[in-house]
């Protein structure tokens, strides 16, 4: 072989050993970025929020409500003043009982906020109820407000509901998100498992992080939502200056707060009303966000609200629940026609039969 033989057969060596080398450099950054990623994805969304523990029916017996206590854990001790949030009451001898989902495609998740005044006020009662049906076959989102002063019997079976209609509100109060979410479950025929609770600063907070959201206001509606401002400032000396006009505008998380819990203006239904445009508006304010910058809202808003949704599960529902969003309905429960009034003391007493039927066809189109 001939000296420019053996040079030109170096040269491709060589050439077959650099280009080799950016190979094997190039599957190593591809490997590094995989585990680079795989290692943040698992700390954003291997966290669970609150542990709450979902049974089986058949290694569940219950106890009366009387003899029920709180066993709720957590440190309550910070004020709202000093940035604290009201911990879930959850009550062991009344856990989240097991439901099978009626539809792989539709997922109901209660939505709730309770009426506390302090951070350590977590026997409170709920106030806020909707179940956010996400329907991914049809593609829609429904929002369905439980009104608070319906009355139903307490229980987390058909065999240990109470014989004394309570009202809605008053279960959480009673026996913890378990016994809120069995009664629901059981009265309305509805497959519940996940929830998510906030108190009136939580909610602020994940307004805030959302940077507000755009309301309609009406004149009227202005002195009895500064008026519930003023209160939110007594609890947790926020900054959130009065509204001073009516009309479409962006309100802060301690504004849409107060406004949404008008309730003596006009009634509890336009309340519920109100709760619902909050969310509605927070949602969509939350689906134009980029993909990074929601990433960044779900590790932002961790530990702000308490849930039993791990994160990954959080991004999941929310994901979905973006999906759908074109495609927007809002409900109350009960339905007009399917209700009394009784005076003494004031709740609505529904006909259960009629109203779990009508609530199922809403949902699943049974």
């Amino acid at each position: 072989m001939s000296n420019n033989d053996r040079g030109s057969a170096g040269n491709k060596t060589r050439k077959k050993s650099k280009a080799l080398s950016y190979i094997v450099r190039f599957i190593a950054a591809v490997l590094g970025l995989a585990v680079g990623f795989f290692l943040y994805w698992v700390y954003l969304f291997g966290e669970t929020f609150v542990d709450v523990p979902v049974m089986n029916q058949e290694d569940y017996s219950t106890i009366a409500i009387e003899d029920s206590g709180s066993t709720t854990g957590g440190d309550v001790s910070s004020s709202w003043f000093d940035g604290g949030h009201t911990r879930l009451y959850y009550d062991p001898s009344h856990p989240i009982l097991e439901v099978k989902q009626k539809d792989p495609d539709i997922e109901n998740i209660l939505v709730f906020g309770i009426d506390a005044r302090d951070s350590s006020d977590y026997t409170c009662r709920s106030d806020a109820m909707m179940v956010v049906s996400i329907n991914r076959r049809d593609k829609c989102v429904k929002i369905i407000s439980l009104m608070r002063d319906t009355g139903v019997y307490l229980g987390d079976t058909e065999e240990t509901l109470g014989s004394r209609l309570n009202k809605l509100n008053s279960a959480y109060h009673y026996g913890g998100v378990g016994m809120m979410i069995n009664t629901i479950n059981v009265t309305f025929g509805l497959d519940i498992q996940r929830f998510v609770m906030f108190d009136f600063g939580s909610a602020s907070s994940i307004i805030d992080l959302c940077g507000g959201v755009e309301l309609d206001i009406k004149p009227e509606e202005l002195s009895y939502a500064n008026r519930y401002l003023d209160q939110m400032y007594l609890l947790d000396g926020n900054d959130s200056p009065h509204l001073e006009r009516g009309g479409v505008q962006t309100l802060d998380g301690h504004q849409a707060v107060a406004w949404s819990r008008i309730r003596y203006l006009d009634s509890d239904f336009v309340r519920a009303s109100r709760q619902r445009r909050v969310a509605t508006a927070l949602m969509a304010k939350v689906k134009d966000m980029s993909y990074a910058r929601k990433l960044q809202l779900l590790n932002d808003s961790a530990g702000v609200f308490e849930t039993n949704m791990r994160s990954v599960d959080i991004m999941r529902v929310a994901l979905n629940c973006f999906d759908c969003m074109d495609n927007l309905e809002e409900h109350r429960i009960p339905d007009d026609g399917l209700y009394t009034v009784q005076n003494d003391p004031w709740m609505m007493k529904i006909d259960f039969a009629a109203q779990k039927k009508s609530l199922n066809e809403y949902i699943w189109g049974e």
